[in-house]
């Protein structure tokens, strides 16, 4: 065990080989005690982890990287409202350029893309670009004078929801139709020519209030991004989205919790509310603009070869921790490498850094879709969406898995380096002192305690590992954020030093996997080991929560999936035969010794829903096209391909299991269509990943995939 003391490294082989098999319950207990055992040990050794680079390579990177350098350039990009397509987008994307080519980086270059709401890439229909230029909501007083200004696009742009366009209400009740999603908040109530208030997005509403009831506008108040700060701070002023296609064009304005509640209780009381809007803004044919450039790997062979560093630029303004702060250190990182290695004091990686600052979902589902040879040549893509909230935000910080329908070793890697970071930035805030204390004067000092999470869904990782294009991601990110879409998203709630450390796992990550070559592979599969002990406690400790059938399927598919993360290497260097022999022989072990004697259940009845009948053997490829996920950004393909038909949404995306739901099943699901597996055996890993599963469920919804196109049944 790489970095470990012997009787440590050595515990997990001297229990497989004196423990017997089949386990009993006491067995199940001491195997859980041994991999907790392990887990700590392995807490306490930073060497474990630093043995992927060296420490001079350690070294370099932790003191050239700055997260002061990265702040001051979320403080640049905070300045500028981020649409997709927009004025200001481009001029947030001219400054990334600007100083791509002051620091020297190759191929500095913006890529661009046609977006006219008409021209598909893949499952994302293209949005035109969005660009307002003024709005401004007043209220009235008794003899129609405006008295006071509730909402300023120029002052708050998160007051205006996206994809508003140009109209006016000269003098408008305010109504209140409460959440406004039934015909029955709106009886008796005067909405034609006025505003409307509601609790929901705008775009839930636009319908009936504009489109069937001839409302002039919407006024807001939603609170998304739940969490457990949500409307504690009713003074904060949330993003709000309407449909770009939607037929019933219209604005909206987003008021804070606080002025909504003042206005309803007038309300309440008989008083009458006028208000008086105007707005500019408007929807026009652009492009996604993407940012790009390049380390140039040194060997002639793997250049081609691409580690991308990606982000999203797009966001309202300022939109500081999202995304300013992924873009700020993804730069960072860009400038940092690209000096050490300029300076001799890292060596060239052997394959390709490539990095990119695409609109979030639809701007990197354009470029794998639009840039040839994109896709082809991504080996692994490290991915960061909020990167640096400070304590006033509340935010956690975690390194994210990829899904388990993508088995990698590069989720290992990226959780070794924030291990790394976890223990000396511990070290530096009990003592004041530490090798790697990586903190900025102008930031906090508190450890950093990133939390190594399973897949979660929400930004463009789950785009890059969707099983069109299975490019294995890492995603570092914060979540909660107390202050993610609303207009208290500043830079003064970043963090310097947190940007520092992201940067540093993001860093160190990358350039381990573009120099990696054979003689990494037994470090890597140590790695892979001992972190198979701690995810085999995990899944030993879920046995409890399933039924026999259940607990067979839930192990047989975790020694799958850590057979699969074992193979993964392959896809960058040759494994030699004697590192890839230790492997199988310790999972074998390990298989045998967790190799629990689970009573026979009986044949599960119609009442359970898990038979699987002719339906089960079904299997299904994907299609050539389209490629992507079913629900992108602002767009559902899914969605769109069932109107069409007159279909209904298939029930999976409101089916809840025991460790997930509703998206994640109907996601893993698609993942795991690929040419080979049965519906059975996709409904058998679905259940595992996320708990049990109805079969009718996972069948109908690939019945469904087949019959828009997604899907093609193999014969």
């Amino acid at each position: 065990m790489a970095g470990l003391p012997m009787p440590r490294g050595r515990l997990y082989e001297i229990v497989l080989i004196s423990y017997p098999a089949p386990m009993s319950i006491a067995g199940m207990a001491l195997i859980s005690l041994v991999l907790a055992f392990q887990q700590s040990a392995a807490a306490e050794s930073p060497e474990a982890e630093s043995e992927l680079l060296s420490q001079q390579e350690l070294s370099a990177l932790a003191a050239e990287l700055s997260g002061r350098e990265a702040h001051d350039t979320v403080a640049a990009l905070s300045e500028w409202h981020r649409m997709r397509g927009s004025r200001q987008f481009a001029q947030a994307a001219q400054h990334i350029l600007k100083r791509l080519k002051e620091f020297g980086l190759q191929d500095s270059e913006i890529w661009r893309f046609e977006a006219n709401g008409e021209k598909h890439y893949g499952t994302q229909l293209s949005r035109p670009a969005w660009n307002a230029e003024s709005a401004e909501l007043w209220e009235l007083d008794d003899q129609g004078r405006p008295a006071r200004r509730v909402a300023s696009w120029q002052e708050n742009p998160v007051s205006l929801a996206q994809d508003s366009v140009s109209g006016e209400a000269a003098s408008a009740l305010l109504v209140d139709i409460g959440a406004g999603a039934d015909a029955r908040d709106y009886e008796g109530k005067p909405v034609q020519g006025n505003l409307v208030l509601t609790s929901s997005q705008p775009r839930a509403v636009a319908q009936e209030a504009v489109g069937n009831r001839g409302a002039a506008g919407i006024v807001s108040y939603a609170q998304n991004q739940a969490s457990a700060w949500w409307g504690l701070d009713e003074t904060l002023v949330r993003w709000g989205h309407l449909d770009f296609d939607s037929p019933h064009e219209t604005f909206a304005f987003m008021v804070s919790p606080r002025q909504a509640r003042l206005w309803r209780e007038r309300l309440s009381a008989g008083v009458p509310i006028r208000l008086r809007a105007q707005v500019k803004a408007g929807r026009t044919p652009g492009e996604y603009e993407i940012p790009t450039a390049v380390i140039r790997g040194s060997d002639p062979q793997l250049a081609r070869e691409e580690i991308v560093y990606s982000c999203h630029l797009d966001h309202q303004r300022p939109g500081a921790n999202d995304n300013a702060s992924g873009c700020a250190v993804i730069l960072e990182v860009a400038r940092a490498l690209s000096a050490l290695i300029s300076d001799g004091r890292l060596a060239p990686p052997r394959r390709s850094l490539r990095f990119v600052w695409p609109p979030e979902i639809e701007g990197t589902l354009a470029l794998l879709n639009g840039r040839r040879g994109f896709a082809q040549n991504a080996l692994a893509a490290i991915h960061l969406d909020m990167v640096g909230g400070g304590l006033e935000t509340k935010a956690s910080f975690h390194i994210t898995r990829g899904p388990k329908s993508l088995p990698s070793f590069i989720n290992d890697v990226a959780e070794a380096f924030g291990h790394f970071v976890n223990l000396h930035s511990a070290r530096f805030a009990d003592t004041g002192k530490s090798e790697f204390p990586m903190h900025e004067e102008s930031g906090g000092r508190e450890p950093l305690r990133a939390d190594m999470a399973d897949f979660s869904m929400g930004s463009d990782h789950q785009v890059y590992s969707e099983g069109s294009f299975r490019i294995p991601s890492i995603y570092l990110n914060d979540w909660p954020d107390r202050y993610i879409h609303t207009h208290r998203d500043r830079p003064e709630n970043v963090d310097p030093t947190k940007l520092r450390r992201s940067g540093f796992i993001a860093a160190a990550a990358g350039y381990f996997l573009a120099c990696m070559d054979s003689g990494d592979a037994r470090t890597v599969h140590e790695l892979l080991r001992r972190n198979a002990l701690i995810r085999t406690s995990e899944a030993l400790a879920r046995l409890e929560q399933v039924e026999a059938l259940e607990q067979r399927n839930l192990m047989r598919f975790h020694f799958e999936f850590e057979n699969a993360k074992k193979n993964s290497l392959e896809r960058f260097v040759e494994v030699p035969r004697a590192v890839q022999a230790e492997s199988d022989v310790f999972l074998r072990g390990l298989r045998q010794l967790v190799n629990v004697r689970i009573r026979r259940a009986p044949a599960p009845g119609p009442r359970s829903g898990f038979d699987a009948g002719p339906r089960g053997n079904a299997v299904y490829r994907r299609a050539p096209q389209p490629k992507g996920p079913m629900t992108a950004f602002g767009y559902s393909y899914l969605n769109h391909k069932l109107r069409g038909s007159g279909g209904r949404m298939p029930r999976i995306l409101r089916y809840s299991g025991i460790w997930g739901g509703g998206g994640e099943y109907a996601y893993e699901a698609l993942n795991l269509v690929d040419g080979t597996r049965s519906t059975q055996q996709v409904r058998d890993a679905l259940s595992a990943i996320y708990g049990p599963i109805p079969i009718i469920l996972v069948s109908r919804y690939l019945e469904t995939l087949e019959r828009i196109g997604v899907l093609e049944k193999v014969r």
